[in-house]
């Protein structure tokens, strides 16, 4: 257990392994774009002060020793995942050296990545139009702009496909996948009432019809197999150190969960509040004005769901659905009558 802790807590300020992966992630994708966004080479001062995820852990300033480490760290996690860093001088004025990302180095052959590296990469470059990326990379393009550094349309938010990242469990999964950690987690397979807990070799992640999936070696099963995110309960923890296995050269994450039988056969429409049902959100199929559409096969399954939301949430359709989710409130109100008044 001890192991447990130290690889999810940061020694020096108590950030946990979810955190920790989610402000790297957040970091990286920002740079990524800050260096996207402009033919002009920055310094590393200005993107400093143009980056959201500089700072130290109390969100002060960090002292400038902190930041080169960071920023050292960073440029050398882009040029190994094949990420074309640039560096140079915008005139011979210029005292410092600065850095840039070309679009078209960045886009086109013959940049090689393996399967890992091209889901990353791929992943950065849509992540950052999610609600929890989207507002510091703006903040970081509006601080370019206003620092009169030319920034191209072309770059800005919208000009990507959006791709959801609000699943609580996605940040620590990629992170997990990229310096290969085990973890666990529980995770509620369809058509069973209690979730089971799961300990993974995570070789990647991805997106595949609209929902997000891990893929790995279940080392429970000895088999490989894939999660959908939507159905793990609970956080992901890390078993012990980074580099703790090797993920298999020629593997297809893409068959792994499209070969997997979704038996998604059934379609259910919910009426949410703005403000409720956060986990109906992750897993609909579409948001038309607050009503959503959701594909499913385990009606009990998806009936918890809507009784967890409470009055944030409401089946119109289908019939049997609604019954579902009114049994499970009625055995709620039968357990606990008076406490259920009270609330």
């Amino acid at each position: 257990m001890s192991d447990v802790r130290a690889a999810r807590r940061s020694p020096r300020a108590g950030i946990s392994f979810e955190d920790m992966a989610a402000r790297r992630a957040e970091r990286l994708v920002n740079l990524v774009i800050c260096l996207l966004s402009t033919r002009q080479f920055l310094t590393a001062e200005r993107i400093r002060d143009a980056v959201p995820g500089y700072e130290a852990a109390d969100g002060a300033r960090a002292t400038d020793e902190a930041f080169k480490r960071m920023f050292e760290r960073d440029k050398s996690e882009l040029r190994d995942l094949g990420i074309p860093l640039e560096t140079g001088r915008n005139s011979h004025f210029d005292a410092d050296e600065g850095y840039r990302i070309r679009r078209g180095d960045y886009e086109l052959p013959p940049i090689e990545f393996d399967a890992s590296e091209a889901a990353a990469v791929g992943l950065a470059a849509r992540l950052w139009q999610s609600a929890t990326l989207g507002q510091p990379a703006r903040q970081a393009l509006i601080k370019l702009r206003a620092a009169g550094t030319e920034v191209r349309a072309a770059d800005a938010p919208g000009a990507v496909p959006q791709l959801d990242a609000s699943d609580p469990s996605l940040p620590a999964l990629l992170e997990a996948a990229r310096t290969a950690i085990v973890v666990t987690f529980d995770y509620v397979k369809s058509g069973a009432d209690a979730p089971e807990r799961r300990t993974l070799e995570p070789w990647g992640v991805l997106s595949w019809r609209r929902r997000w999936y891990v893929a790995g070696l279940d080392r429970a099963r000895g088999e490989p197999r894939s999660f959908r995110l939507s159905r793990i309960t609970g956080p992901v923890r890390a078993q012990g150190a980074a580099g703790a296995f090797e993920r298999p050269e020629h593997v297809d994450l893409l068959d792994m969960v499209a070969g997997h039988t979704w038996d998604d056969s059934r379609t259910a429409r919910i009426e949410v509040t703005p403000s409720g049902a956060g986990q109906l959100r992750r897993i609909a199929d579409r948001d038309d004005d607050g009503v959503l559409t959701v594909t499913y096969s385990d009606t009990r399954w998806l009936a918890r769901l809507v009784a967890g939301a409470g009055a944030g949430a409401r089946v119109l359709d289908p019939p049997d659905l609604a019954d579902a989710v009114v049994e499970l409130l009625r055995a709620v109100v039968a357990d606990d009558p008076v406490g259920t008044a009270r609330r």
